[in-house]
């Protein structure tokens, strides 16, 4: 509640960033032994929490800063054509990290949808990686329970490893993925900050060309999404002169009550720490739509936001505005929320000068325009299709 009209302006450097992204407050203990990741952390010290010091959060001038925009949200692939020397009959193991519900989906589509078999599941809680593990067929010995189970099975024997997790871990979780030589299949966001972001890609740098690294954005797989694209960057529909683009849907549910440390594990996506807030973590689907129509990364943004309708759990706001300014002085409004009943929509709309691209995610993308039209098509099933084309993609880039 307190966080109510605060107005967030960027760029901002990455310190001030970062720590406007990660509250003061205790967080999770994560390993800290094996320092892979440079993101800012919050740990508990004598009972009291402290950031990382002034060495290991040095500013990232303007120009670093947007290429961490453009880490967080198109990571594009990094192909493996030296690794491995798969041919089309080698099934690629598979390790899970993070069972909840879309995890253990994401598992089965891998077996259902490629030539792959789950060999390996990781989560904090035990139960989950029970169920994932009775699910998915994996023998008892590979299951992985806790922190130190995620470390535990990078180091097994895999091929590739999924990571689902809450995002405040991805960092970690990936750069020791990569770091261990095996495949990164990433769900969105890559990370909650912009030196977590940075952290994946150079790891992913240092691995090109041997390692596949993915994320999974179902819109850049989608043949009606990428032709939409493709036809603004030829200038179809003229030169672009704004946007409006929103994420508006219901409320989440709670998995569970109580506000302990358990408790906020199992709500991460209520989390401002663990998740980024909805902001970075579902609304980057229709932000990273904008970079890609636009070819661009925003210079600026004003916004602000609150918590006012989902105040019952966690400290994440239910509600943003915000109006970004990309080169050529060209205007995105965004907006969103996390709590409305009866209307729905992750709505990209973009105004040229010649005519309008409207574009949905699950629902219809297509051009009107002064003297070009396009009637494009339904986007009904992106969000299990486009996991799927990610998937396959992904796995051609490690066979071949």
């Amino acid at each position: 509640m307190g966080r109510m009209g605060h107005i967030r302006q960027y760029p901002l450097n990455a310190k001030r960033y970062a720590r406007s992204m990660h509250p003061m407050h205790p967080i999770f203990p994560i390993p800290h032994k094996d320092p892979v990741t440079s993101f800012t952390r919050v740990h508990e010290q004598q009972g009291k929490a402290t950031p990382m010091s002034h060495e290991e959060t040095q500013d990232i001038q303007r120009r670093t800063f947007l290429k961490a925009a453009a880490a967080s949200t198109a990571f594009t692939i990094l192909p493996a054509a030296a690794a491995r020397g798969y041919n089309a009959n080698s099934k690629i193991e598979l390790g899970l990290t993070g069972c909840g519900g879309r995890g253990v989906w994401i598992a089965r589509l891998f077996e259902q949808h490629a030539n792959v078999k789950v060999v390996a599941v990781h989560d904090y809680f035990r139960d989950r990686v029970e169920a994932a593990r009775r699910t998915l067929d994996v023998d008892a010995a590979r299951g992985y329970v806790g922190l130190d189970g995620q470390p535990e099975m990078t180091q097994s024997p895999l091929d590739a490893i999924a990571v689902e997790s809450p995002p405040y871990f991805h960092p970690e979780q990936s750069v020791a993925t990569l770091d261990a030589g095996k495949h990164l299949y990433l769900a969105k966001p890559i990370a909650v900050d912009v030196p977590g972001c940075m952290a994946i890609v150079e790891a992913a740098k240092r691995h090109n060309g041997k390692l596949s690294a993915w994320v999974d954005f179902q819109t850049r797989v989608d043949k009606h999404f990428m032709e939409a694209a493709r036809l603004v960057h030829e200038g179809f529909i003229g030169k672009p002169v704004s946007g409006q683009f929103y994420y508006y849907c219901g409320r989440l549910n709670k998995q569970c009550q109580g506000d302990s440390q358990m408790s906020r594990l199992r709500n991460w996506v209520f989390d401002i720490a663990l998740s980024g807030d909805i902001i970075v973590e579902q609304n980057i689907h229709v932000l990273d739509v904008a970079n890609w129509y636009l070819q661009e990364h925003p210079l600026k943004a004003v916004g602000r936001g609150g918590r006012k309708a989902r105040t019952d759990v966690g400290d994440c706001w239910d509600h943003f505005a915000v109006v970004y300014t990309y080169p050529d002085d060209v205007l995105v409004d965004f907006s969103s929320g996390q709590f409305t009943y009866g209307y729905d929509d992750l709505c990209m709309r973009l105004y040229c000068s010649e005519g309008t691209l409207d574009s949905h995610y699950g629902g219809d993308v297509s051009i009107r325009g002064k003297s070009n039209s396009w009637p494009g098509g339904k986007t009904n099933t992106i969000y299990q299709d486009g996991a799927i084309a990610n998937i396959k993609l992904f796995c051609a880039s490690i066979a071949n």
